[in-house]
């Protein structure tokens, strides 16, 4: 191949990278490898970095080049106008007769593939050094779409090479240590897949925030995809739990969220060339871009593009908008959450408040502070002042030599796999991206702090805040006997925690996912015209538009937040408690107060399992019964568990088994175990009891110690007295452990007191408990305290039941 000046994609493999570039040798490797398995691949051929090379000699270039270059480092002109003269120099040259001929064949070969006489094709560079697992050099050279005829094509390569020379490829270059010469151009050429009329975007075969190995994360737009990857839209995103997939009949879809998708690129014009930015229709703004159907079929080329190279990957994908057809047009390392240690820890955290000015997706986890410039407009980027917080309308690749002298980035445009995201990733730079509004809100040289340790939100905050950063090496943890979990609410920040060697998730919380995702009061969504509020019911209609009706909307949403609660650990049990709103809170959510009384103490009133059975709210029941079961047997965590709080008698029992049978969810049918809180005097003193009817109990610490000592929890003025160490709660919490151990089924505690004092964690391993779940902020301070308990009492951890 060394001489040969063009070769088809298909003869071409990761060992050509020499020749074809990191980019062609990709392409061509997973159609040899991966095409026979179903991923598709549009047909194409690539220009090798032989072709390049007789370029410079053709036109005797290679000297001028080092001339100008040797110019530059004399001090006599800047990088700024050594780029213009080097790009100017190229484009003056002319294909030698023999490439010409080699390029123009190949390219009528290729239209008589596609059966038309010009063939609109995609022009991308694909540099030799191209796409390593040290650099991806994502954008750095161009990319040129809808490009018919051979003389157009000829253009577009020409231009391809000049744009080794680009201000950014050049800062890039000298970023990641590479020579300005040591790079060779190959050039891919590839038939466009009509996405113009139908949605492209980009795919991570991992979590490019967090490092989670086991998602796929896909963010999606209307049209050619250079809109997602330059950063010039708020794209859909989508979330895919990957070992899941190998069963046909699931579904894991764990995110899908709506970005707000206003512009999309298209061809320029019906059998011409070249494209166009458009505004998107409001009909567009308000879809989701791909179904259940592709969403997860993109999550499956994910894992055998990833099984193939052994490796994390980020790839770039269309949908041709006439067949409906998904193909993969690019697929290169994943360079920034591969680079790091999977025992290592660090977490920054913000140690004092400020006004939030403006919230968007967070690009990794760092916190960073500094006065703002903000620049609207590239043409003004030579007025960057090195480390501000850089504020702009969308960071596309011209911005990468003032990237990295900043201190963060902000964005008003772009979403979490933006070209911006990936180079601040990359960076090592803090960035919130999407915010919409930065721009208008952020004032220049102000001083604001950027928050990315919030999850997948990131926020900007006014003034200069104190934060701290934390380090451990999980690999120092000491074992234990005792299972350790973890107590979380929040789908947006589960992510965070997946290092941590907990042994499942011990306590997720419905009714924080039906605040934070659903919104709206259960019964609201089941009886929309029961809402007298006419907001509200606008509201209810517009966040359940997407679905076949309201009750549906819930369903769907509150199984998908569930579904990523259950995927850190999996196939490790996940311990769903039902909704446990005291009625004051449910009265919150949008329609609450159509369905809810005012109640006198809403802790120890209507809530709990009381509900379930109750008319006034089983219909609400029913639809989160449903939400389970499309959680387990449609998405597939069979590794949820449900647990049922707050019930305080025999009968009670009885009566949500029932509810629960009656609506398909039956103890042991299709493996599913019920839990109940032990939570209640009632459910201690008649311990073997309730356990008859359960498969296990979690202790609920805080409710306990409020009905023991008659303390409300709510009581500010109480508040000396409400303390889990009392002897009368340790002694409540002896007799259950002892109950249900008698009674042969496990018991664990969710409760407060464990995360807080780890004295009290010792007293719960002496009294043989057989897991403790805690908040992930306590878990690296509560375990060498469990292991350090089990030692001094020489625990032996109970048989599994």
């Amino acid at each position: 191949m060394e001489q040969d000046k063009v070769v088809w994609l298909e003869d071409v493999g990761n060992k050509d990278v020499s020749q074809v570039g990191g980019k062609n040798a990709s392409l061509g490797e997973l159609i040899r490898s991966l095409s026979a398995s179903g991923v598709k691949v549009p047909a194409g051929f690539a220009i090798t970095a032989s072709a390049y090379r007789n370029f410079l000699e053709t036109n005797d270039l290679e000297s001028k080049l080092e001339g100008i270059l040797a110019s530059k480092g004399a001090g006599k002109i800047s990088w700024k106008q050594a780029g213009q003269e080097l790009r100017e120099l190229i484009l003056t040259g002319e294909f030698s007769p023999s490439a010409i001929v080699q390029i123009c064949a190949f390219y009528r070969e290729l239209a008589m593939r596609a059966g038309c006489v010009e063939p609109a094709v995609a022009v991308r560079s694909s540099a030799t050094a191209e796409d390593l697992p040290e650099a991806s050099f994502a954008g750095q050279q161009e990319t040129y779409l809808n490009v018919r005829g051979e003389q157009q094509l000829l253009d577009a390569c020409r231009r391809c090479y000049a744009s080794l020379f680009t201000d950014r490829a050049i800062s890039y270059r000298q970023i990641m240590n590479f020579g300005q010469l040591d790079v060779s151009l190959s050039i891919g050429v590839q038939l466009m897949v009509r996405s113009d009329l139908g949605a492209s975007g980009v795919m991570f075969s991992l979590d490019p925030e967090t490092g989670f190995p086991r998602s796929a994360v896909i963010s999606a737009n209307w049209g050619l995809g250079e809109t997602v990857v330059q950063g010039m839209v708020n794209p859909d995103r989508y979330g895919v739990f990957k070992p899941l997939l190998e069963n046909s009949s699931f579904s894991p879809i764990i995110d899908k969220s709506k970005g707000s998708k206003m512009r999309k690129l298209v061809y320029a014009s019906v059998g011409g060339t070249g494209t166009l930015l458009v505004d998107t229709t409001e009909a567009e703004q308000e879809s989701f871009v791909l179904d259940e159907g592709d969403i997860v079929q993109l999550g499956k080329w994910a894992v055998q593009i990833e099984n193939h190279y052994g490796r994390p990957m980020d790839m770039e994908w269309a949908k041709d908008g006439t067949t409906g057809e998904l193909f993969i047009v690019q697929a290169r390392p994943e360079t920034v959450q591969a680079r790091k240690s999977s025992t290592i820890l660090r977490s920054q955290h913000l140690t004092e408040q400020g006004p939030l000015l403006v919230t968007g997706a967070a690009v990794g986890d760092l916190i960073a502070s500094g006065p703002a410039c903000v620049i609207r407009d590239a043409v003004d980027i030579e007025r960057f002042v090195d480390g501000s917080v850089l504020v702009t309308e969308q960071t596309d690749p011209d911005w990468v030599p003032v990237m990295k002298r900043a201190r963060a980035i902000v964005t008003d445009k772009g979403g979490a796999t933006s070209h911006a995201a990936i180079v601040s990733r990359e960076l090592g730079i803090a960035a919130v991206v999407g915010t919409s509004n930065a721009t208008a809100v952020i004032a220049e040289g102000q001083s604001v702090t950027v928050s990315c340790a919030d999850g997948e939100s990131g926020h900007v905050y006014d003034g200069l805040l104190a934060s701290r950063q934390d380090e451990v090496d999980l690999g120092s943890l000491p074992a234990t006997d005792t299972a350790v979990m973890l107590n979380v609410a929040s789908p947006a920040t589960v992510f965070k925690w997946w290092r941590l060697p907990a042994q499942g998730i011990g306590l997720a919380r419905m009714e924080f996912v039906i605040n934070d995702m659903v919104q709206v009061h259960p019964m609201a969504l089941a009886f929309p015209e029961r809402v007298s509020n006419a907001a509200e019911r606008t509201k209810i209609a517009e966040l359940a538009k997407d679905y076949a009706d309201p009750a549906d909307y819930f369903v769907q949403t509150l199984a998908r937040g569930l579904a990523k609660l259950a995927t850190p650990f999996h196939p490790a049990p996940t311990i769903v408690r039902f909704s446990d709103f005291k009625t004051n809170e449910y009265a919150h959510l949008i329609g609450g107060t159509d369905f809810e009384t005012e109640e006198s103490n809403p802790m120890i009133g209507f809530r709990g399992a009381s509900r379930y059975y109750d008319e006034s709210y089983r219909a609400g029941f029913d639809l989160e019964c449903r939400a389970i079961i499309r959680l387990r047997e449609h998405c597939g965590f069979a590794n949820v568990v449900v647990m049922v709080p707050f019930c305080r008698t025999l009968g009670e029992a009885d009566r949500v088994l029932a509810v629960l049978s009656e609506n398909g969810l039956v103890r042991g049918q299709n493996g599913l175990r019920i839990y109940m809180m032990c939570e209640v005097p009632s459910n201690v003193v008649l311990a073997e009891r309730f356990a008859a009817k359960f498969d296990g109990f979690s202790i609920g610490s805080n409710d306990l110690t409020q009905l023991v000592l008659g303390v409300d929890r709510d009581s500010q003025k109480l508040s000396a007295l409400f303390d889990e160490r009392d002897d009368a709660v340790k002694e409540m919490i002896r007799e259950a452990i002892d109950g249900a151990h008698a009674a042969g089924i496990r018991i664990g505690i969710c409760g407060q007191a464990p995360s807080n004092f780890p004295d009290f964690a010792a007293f719960l391993v002496e009294r043989g408990i057989d897991s403790i779940s805690l908040n992930p902020d306590s878990f690296l301070r509560t375990v060498p305290a469990i292991s350090a308990a089990e030692a001094a009492n020489d625990t032996e951890t109970l048989p599994d039941r």
